[in-house]
């Protein structure tokens, strides 16, 4: 086992303590085990100063600014041309994403504004005005939404690099005497990661970032081992160090003993060998041994993570977030825009089914940057379908796009964090609406597209076998389920402990939605992170679920949970879990699930 985590205390930078051994945890993003030497990435918004202008070098300063702006533009366009045919389709995604940034007004254009107010360096105004953006982002309740405030952040400071003068990521000097390379930094944007990629780096750790953030989502795609959350990794971790990186686990290991080195060696082998067995699976139904069929399924963001998601060997798409369409713009992505997008997935796959969310934003999550709404308690305010309900133009815009894109593949419509039924009447007299518009011009799009509710809120759960008779299907969205549930949010360090989906409160709704489902021959899916555990796998199927949706990167190994399964066994085991109201009896039970 890895030693226990050194107290910040007992690490000193003397000679006598560099060579100390001593471990962090974080949060493990990516699963793995690296071994190899540190390289730290520096973090140039610590080097940032303020300093005075005259007026007359004011001009000259707004175009040092603009300059350093177009600079990073080129680069990042240089890196996504780059890209070979192979890479993941994340990779031109995210860069897409940042180039996107730059170009919104308020990063090229606000710090100008700031530099003529305040008579600031060009340095100085880019990083207030992040400032400002990131604590927008803050308010946000919803995780994967407030993990974009990262994108802001590696953006920004990719552009004071420049400004310092900096050489880029693909310039600097990495040593190439091991190897294997682990990048440690604040922070990785994934086009430093891709610049990085030639230099044969094996993990990436950093200070901060989440389960839903670009550089976890990059590392799972890539199928490298990443640890975010470490907070001082970046402080305590020397350059050149040998370091392990157990990224199933969530450790790091300073300068590791001759024996817990060969230990993880060891390790490390052995898991790179369960990763080529489960290659081998890609192709296999994904059937139980008793010959129960399981649908296994792919959680998407943007057009381009279709490749991802048939390289992973997914029947379909569980969850097609469609945030992205509408965030960081300032005016709404019209119909045609949508449609486009829609229709590409759907095209893609080919007649496999594709559940599309709809528009998941809320007060706390405004379209346009610039706007500022308060809100005590954005989780539990307008937002989601309840957004959608109150802005019907908006609704209505979505809604014919999506049955516009039905009539080219095998589309489903998904309405977020449902708690009443006169939420879902409305809905469904909208989605109508829409119809009856399209009829009128004759525009061709599937009569019969079904329609689903997520089960994320418990008053939707307790209610399930109502929502069940008016919905086609019922798809558990366990991240927020169990948010409201615990009253906990898994992003605050001082009750993130406390956020565990094994919770008897959590089964029991899950449970109760499985069998409202059941009774009324409608299916339930789960796409929360629960989906993609595969040490949670056995006890979903043994509550009755029949469908799973997951990033990618999760679906083999979910698969060969599912292959090694026996039904009568799992039934018994999953009632025995059920009937437990006690945490702490719950949890080793569930472990057992995986010893047979």
């Amino acid at each position: 086992m890895p030693p226990k985590h050194t107290k910040p205390s007992a690490l000193s930078s003397s000679p006598a303590n560099a060579q100390s051994s001593f471990s962090m945890h974080g949060i493990g993003v990516s699963s793995g085990i690296a071994i190899g030497r540190a390289h730290l990435v520096s973090n140039a918004l610590l080097e940032v100063v303020h300093y005075q202008l005259p007026q007359h070098l004011l001009d000259n300063e707004i175009k040092r600014f603009e300059n350093a702006i177009n600079t990073v533009k080129k680069d990042l366009e240089r890196i996504r041309h780059s890209l070979s045919k192979n890479a993941p389709a994340e990779l031109s995604a995210f860069i897409g994403t940042h180039l996107m940034m730059l170009a919104d007004k308020s990063l090229s254009e606000v710090p100008k504004d700031i530099i003529r107010k305040e008579f600031c360096n060009a340095e100085w105004a880019i990083k207030q005005q992040m400032d400002d953006i990131v604590e927008q982002f803050e308010a946000i309740e919803d995780a994967y939404l407030r993990e974009r405030q990262h994108d802001v952040v590696q953006v920004v400071e990719r552009v004071i690099k420049v400004l310092l003068g900096h050489p880029a990521p693909g310039q600097a000097e990495i040593k190439q005497n091991e190897s294997a390379i682990i990048l440690v930094a604040h922070d990785i944007s994934p086009a430093d990661a891709i610049q990085f990629k030639q230099h044969n780096f094996a993990a990436f750790i950093t200070d901060v970032g989440g389960v839903t953030s670009h550089t976890a989502i990059l590392a799972r795609s890539l199928n490298i081992p990443s640890i975010v959350a470490l907070q001082r990794a970046r402080d305590l971790i020397n350059d050149g160090e040998l370091i392990i990186v157990d990224g199933t686990l969530g450790v790091v290991i300073a300068n590791p003993s001759a024996e817990i080195l060969a230990e993880y060696k060891l390790r490390q082998e052995q898991f790179e060998l369960e990763q080529q067995k489960l290659k081998r699976i890609k192709s296999t139904k994904a059937v139980t041994m008793c010959g129960t069929a399981i649908e296994l399924h792919a959680n998407i963001e943007v057009p381009e993570d279709v490749a991802a998601v048939k390289a992973s060997g997914a029947t379909g798409i569980g969850l097609y977030r469609t945030e992205f369409l509408f965030m960081n713009k300032r005016e709404m992505p019209n119909e045609e825009e949508q449609f486009k997008a829609y229709k590409q997935v759907a095209e893609a796959m080919h007649g496999l089914p594709v559940t599309i969310r709809t528009l998941d934003l809320g007060a706390d999550k405004q379209m346009n940057p610039d706007a500022v709404s308060e809100c005590a308690n954005p989780a539990l305010g307008l937002r989601a379908v309840r957004l959608c309900l109150s802005e019907p133009q908006i609704f209505h815009t979505q809604l014919r796009a999506l049955l516009r894109a039905s009539h080219y593949g095998n589309i489903k419509i998904l309405i977020p964090m449902l708690s009443t039924l006169s939420e879902l009447r409305q809905t469904k007299l909208l989605l109508e609406r829409a119809k009856l518009s399209l009829r009128k011009q004759n525009i061709p799009f599937n009569e019969n597209i079904a329609l689903g509710g997520m089960i994320e809120v418990p008053a939707a759960a307790i209610n399930a076998e109502a929502f069940a008779k008016e919905l086609d299907f019922l798809s558990i969205g366990t991240n927020d389920l169990i948010q409201y549930t615990l009253a906990i949010d898994r992003t605050d360090d001082a009750v993130a402990h406390l956020y565990n989906p094994l919770h008897p409160s959590v089964l029991k709704l899950i449970s109760i939605t499985i069998k409202a489902g059941a009774k009324l021959g409608k299916s339930v899916a789960v796409c929360g992170e629960m989906a993609g555990d595969a040490k949670l796998t056995k006890l979903l199927l043994g509550m009755g679920l029949r469908q799973l949706s997951m990033h990618p990167s999760n679906v083999l190994s979910v698969k060969q949970q599912i292959l090694r399964s026996q039904m009568d066994e799992l039934n018994s085991n999953a009632r025995k879990v059920l009937h437990h109201t006690d945490l702490e009896k719950i949890e080793p039970l569930v472990a057992k699930f995986n010893q047979y």
